[in-house]
């Protein structure tokens, strides 16, 4: 399978050959310039002057070429293996809850729509990206060193008050994402090792997440993408092979869904799931040919749907409805070695995807106090950590894993990546002259621009009043339930009753005096 995807790699992107015509290419073509504006020259910055040997300098260029390998990402794959990595993680755990929320039928009905609504909004962000690029390259606008960000796209492109909005929602969803991942962290350690309470956990890996500010960008994930993705095929089809292993448990029920609080908190959650491309600009960004982002995130939600389907169906057909007490599917499961191994693995991923969430908020945060150009790491690291404060203190506050995700879903991911992103293509092209000069025309399956404005509008109906309203409802209310019984700052939500453990440690007691 590496060698696979290595061969894969190497054709999308022969070394050498795409550095050689990058290099002819630099002062002729400014698009290409642009595009490359955030990719580094190993041999420029690594090999620059000096002579010695032959065997130095191949030994020095083997050297460079593996650390591009494994650090320098920006091809066609290394941002499906983004997009898939980065859209399905801890979500894996939760979505057997949603299932007994909202029944079997339901949660693959709505697995299968929100997906394709997902990919076909993630279409438009890319759409509207090449056009805001292309406008800005005939003014010819420089972009070395600068990451292109979804609000400036909307400042570009529909003006100030939508670059307010698209920022607000943007790094308010991507703040929350990162406080849920952390949150994840702490709730699955727990299944390993429960000697520590999961505010404990939260306070350690709040620490270990922190030093994802050494990353530089989306550029620098191409290996952790790849192992991200592992990791989570991993755990989904271990889910699915130990549930049906395991089989139904006595007494199973499978009654959902029995309220409309849970079936549309279920359902938001699943909205959740697939509205993970809130990084789309920043991983387009990040490649060395933006215009082929445009189905990646399609194929990538495909693979995600053999990963949480089988998954999802297969814990809820074994556990039923002891799921609506437990919003992590690790916590029913039988604890052997495969599922600590599974534990690990996703512990390592929401590490990685805690760092995708986290990284445009890095970008902004740059940006505000002046060192997105700095060139140095180590600056940019520290500038970065006051980011990381706030994610560990929300994530301390509000440890309800599972219930936060349809709340996030419901009022952030709503509008981050399907109302925001529909409503603004249909204003960038309202006008005949920007439809006739638009960058992107419409897709092979669906080439008038009629047809895209109506599939547009029903996205922003659909999630405005299902997601938003019912599912804003919804979750709030089951949130507020969590806070009324858990409180906040819980030290060990959804942990098992100290009770049995008391009894279990005075049983011996008594039998000492009989």
């Amino acid at each position: 399978f590496f060698c696979l995807i290595d061969c894969l790699v190497y054709v999308s992107d022969p070394p050498g050959l795409g550095r050689r015509r990058r290099r002819k290419k630099k002062t002729t073509d400014p698009q290409i310039q642009a595009e490359l504006a955030m990719v580094p020259n190993s041999n420029e910055t690594e090999h620059g002057g000096g002579g010695g040997g032959l065997e130095e300098k191949q030994e020095e260029q083997s050297m460079a070429g593996f650390k591009n390998f494994l650090w320098h990402g920006g091809s066609v794959w290394d941002a499906w293996f983004s997009c898939a990595s980065n859209q399905v993680a801890q979500v894996l755990l939760t979505l057997p809850y949603s299932f007994s929320q909202m029944g079997m039928v339901s949660g693959v009905v709505l697995q299968i729509f929100y997906g394709l609504v997902g990919s076909w909004t993630a279409y438009l962000i890319s759409a509207l990206y090449i056009e805001y690029r292309s406008r800005k390259e005939k003014e010819n606008v420089n972009f070395k060193n600068h990451v292109i960000q979804w609000f400036e796209v909307l400042d570009g492109l529909l003006g100030p008050y939508w670059k307010a909005v698209g920022l607000a929602f943007n790094c308010t969803f991507l703040l929350f994402g990162s406080v849920i991942q952390l949150i994840a962290c702490a709730s699955n350690i727990y299944y390993i090792n429960d000697r520590l309470d999961k505010r404990t956990w939260t306070y350690i890996f709040g620490a270990c997440c922190a030093t994802t500010v050494f990353i530089p960008s989306f550029h620098n994930y191409r290996i952790w993408s790849f192992l991200g993705l592992g990791m989570t095929t991993y755990t989904a089809w271990y889910m699915t092979i130990a549930a049906v292993v395991h089989g139904q448990v006595d007494g199973v029920t499978h009654s959902g869904p029995t309220k409309l609080v849970l079936y549309f908190t279920g359902a938001t959650n699943i909205l959740y799931t697939f509205g993970g491309h809130a990084v789309t600009v920043e991983i387009m960004h990040a490649m060395w040919k933006p215009q082929k982002f445009k189905y990646i995130y399609l194929i990538a939600t495909l693979y995600v749907f053999t990963l949480t389907i089988p998954s999802a169906t297969a814990v809820y057909w074994a556990f039923g409805d002891q799921l609506l007490n437990h919003s992590n599917a690790f916590s029913l499961l039988p604890k052997n070695a495969w599922r600590d191994a599974a534990v690990i693995l996703m512990l390592i991923h929401q590490f990685i995807t805690f760092g995708f969430a986290c990284t445009p908020l890095y970008f902004v945060w740059e940006k505000v106090i002046g060192m997105h150009d700095t060139k140095s790491i180590c600056l940019r690291a520290v500038a970065r950590l006051p980011v990381v404060i706030p994610i560990w203190f929300l994530a301390i506050i509000f440890p309800f894993f599972g219930p936060i995700n349809s709340a996030v879903g419901a009022l952030l991911v709503s509008f981050t990546v399907y109302i925001i992103p529909s409503m603004a293509h249909m204003l960038t092209y309202r006008k005949a002259s920007a439809r006739q000069n638009a960058a992107e025309k419409p897709p092979f399956f669906l080439p008038s621009w009629t047809a895209m404005y109506v599939v547009n509008a029903f996205v922003v109906v659909w999630v405005l009043v299902v997601g938003f309203g019912f599912g804003g409802w919804a979750s709030v209310t089951n949130f507020v339930r969590q806070v009324d019984t858990f409180g906040l700052f819980a030290k060990c939500y959804q942990c098992k009753s100290p009770a049995p453990l008391a009894t279990a440690a005075a049983a011996p007691s008594a039998a000492r005096h009989h």
